[in-house]
C-alpha cells in the first residue's frame, strides 16, 4: 500500500467517524425501508457517501 492509499483510507475513516457514526438519517431508512434502502441512500444521495465513494474509487 502506497503513502496515497493510506492517506486516502484515513479521511475515509475520518469521514466515516464524524458524520456516518449515529447518522440519524441512515438509523431512520434501515428501521423504514431496510438496510439495503440505506444503504443505496447513503451512496447515491449522501453528500458523505458520495465523497466516501469518490475517495474509494481511488483505492481501485
Amino acid at each position: 500500500m502506497n503513502l496515497q492509499q493510506k492517506v486516502t483510507l484515513k479521511q475515509i475513516d475520518t469521514l466515516t467517524d464524524h458524520y456516518c457514526e449515529g447518522c440519524m438519517l441512515k438509523s431512520y431508512h434501515r428501521k423504514a425501508y431496510g438496510k439495503t434502502y440505506a444503504h443505496h441512500y447513503c451512496i447515491k444521495k449522501c453528500s458523505v457517501g458520495i465523497e466516501i465513494k469518490q475517495l474509494g474509487n481511488i483505492l481501485q
